[in-house]
């Protein structure tokens, strides 16, 4: 497709282009023009000081402004290989022998730049609603970008592993489309035998879209998938579903995140491929799964680090299906294989426990502490310790009440909005300790952002009894 290009400067303009002569042509020798008689009469800053209307002046000539550190080499540069984001595109006048040193290369050049001071990076417009009806367009060095969101939703573009906000922004500068023209890679190293590459302008743009790295909207990922839970080989209620099944490619066209990220939220939510299509598996049926798998262990004394998988599959066989035994120990353990070429599995203790507390607590509104622990130790197998740790984002422990008591409180059943959040959270507790709230918060950081600063931002701290707790910072309702 049409790649994007900045309105190139000449390498050499000896007069003025305006209507009047300029009449300092002598001193400088050159001068740039741009927008008729607006024109500057030195050579531009490196690091496109002129682009934001100002002259390059003596700051750059003594090398103090961001251009010129840029130049030298004081900041990556987008189009550096380390750089999170690939260049779009490298304007044709690249080629021109005027613009042959690096820095002038990059200043002929749109890329998507991870170096802007707010956090943005940038997309020519209209490349983007060109190929909105596809969703789908590849940049030169060969990335996949998609659109992804639906009529409802604010789009996003994601990468093959990266998820973007989309803002509109508009430039002075006028971007240029100019079929086949080549990086600076692609031309030929020897300056010598460059010659001027005369292009055809195909269109033009004065908007571009700016990207943001967000958190990816994985909270419908398992919406869609619990519409209709696999309840087991023999249940009527999956052979006469209306709901709809989803494969990779439904999943990849409603799901606004990239294709690594929703592949590790399927891992995460423990979903499995069944004839094609993802499922999460019913709660009560993972937990028949479970209860076999953990009785098979018991009854054969096995270490709970070494779990053969060839005999499960053997003993446990006939009562369900292969393929839902070696998912329930993927699920709930590590695979490995020993050296003589066996597979075993390493169960994980807190995994287990996790679940049998979920199956304890999801049919009472609220249990006495004290029993709960105990009753909970005796569910779990032999040789497993109960800790309340392992219950993090999955269950609260209410210590105002008296005897104590804990309840079900799952961080995704929460919202997936910063606001939302933290509203839902201060209508169930009016104030948190930040060890309590932590687990149902910490998904909501984004890029190197802490929990700190998210309690900053939507939280008011205060003291009570010694111990630091948050509040609203707003009346909830």
């Amino acid at each position: 497709m049409p790649l994007v290009t900045q309105q190139p400067l000449p390498s050499r303009l000896p007069f003025h282009t305006g209507k009047q002569r300029c009449p300092r042509q002598k001193r400088s020798g050159r001068c740039f023009t741009s927008l008729g008689s607006q024109h500057w009469l030195r050579p531009p800053c490196p690091a496109r000081c002129w682009k934001r209307g100002r002259s390059p002046g003596t700051r750059w000539k003594q090398g103090r402004c961001s251009g010129a550190r840029k130049a030298r080499g004081d900041r990556p540069s987008p189009s550096d290989p380390q750089s999170p984001l690939p260049s779009l595109a490298v304007s044709g006048a690249a080629a021109n022998p005027g613009y042959s040193s690096p820095a002038k290369r990059e200043e002929a050049a749109v890329e998507l730049s991870s170096q802007n001071s707010r956090g943005w990076n940038r997309l020519p417009r209209e490349v983007v609603t060109a190929s909105s009806s596809r969703k789908i367009w590849t940049t030169l060095s060969g990335t996949c970008l998609v659109i992804r969101g639906e009529k409802d939703e604010q789009a996003v573009l994601c990468s093959k592993d990266k998820t973007y906000d989309m803002k509109i922004a508009d430039t002075s500068n006028m971007l240029l489309f100019v079929p086949g023209c080549k990086t600076p890679e692609q031309l030929n190293a020897d300056l010598a035998s460059c010659n001027i590459i005369h292009s055809q302008i195909a269109g033009f743009s004065n908007n571009y879209w700016e990207l943001r790295r967000c958190r990816p909207k994985l909270k419908k990922l398992r919406k869609l998938l619990m519409e209709d839970p696999y309840e087991g080989p023999n249940s009527q209620e999956d052979q006469t579903s209306t709901f709809s099944k989803y494969t990779t490619e439904d999943l990849l066209s409603l799901i606004q995140a990239s294709e690594e990220e929703i592949l590790h939220q399927l891992q995460i939510i423990n979903a499995c491929k069944i004839e094609g299509y993802w499922r999460i598996l019913e709660f009560n049926y993972e937990m028949k799964l479970l209860d076999h798998v953990t009785q098979l262990i018991d009854s054969e004394s096995w270490s709970l680090n070494k779990v053969p998988l060839h005999t499960c599959l053997e003993e446990l066989g006939s009562l369900e299906p292969r393929e839902m035994i070696e998912h329930i120990l993927l699920s709930y353990g590590r695979k490995y294989i020993d050296d003589a070429g066996e597979v075993y599995f390493e169960m994980h203790e807190d995994k287990i426990c996790r679940a049998i507390a979920q199956m304890l607590l999801q049919n009472a509104v609220k249990f006495n502490l004290s029993e709960f622990q105990e009753v909970w130790q005796q569910s779990v197998p032999e040789g497993m310790t109960t800790r309340l740790d392992q219950l993090k984002g999955l269950a609260l422990v209410d210590k105002s009440s008296r005897p104590e008591t804990i309840f079900l409180l799952k961080v995704e059943d929460l919202p997936e909005d910063n606001q939302e959040r933290f509203n839902s959270l201060f209508s169930i507790r009016e104030k948190w300790t930040e060890v309590d709230i932590t687990p149902y918060i910490q998904d909501l950081c984004a890029e190197k952002q802490t929990v700190g600063a998210l309690l900053t931002k939507y939280a008011r701290s205060s003291m009570l009894n010694g111990v630091k707790v948050y509040n609203s910072r707003r009346p909830i309702s």
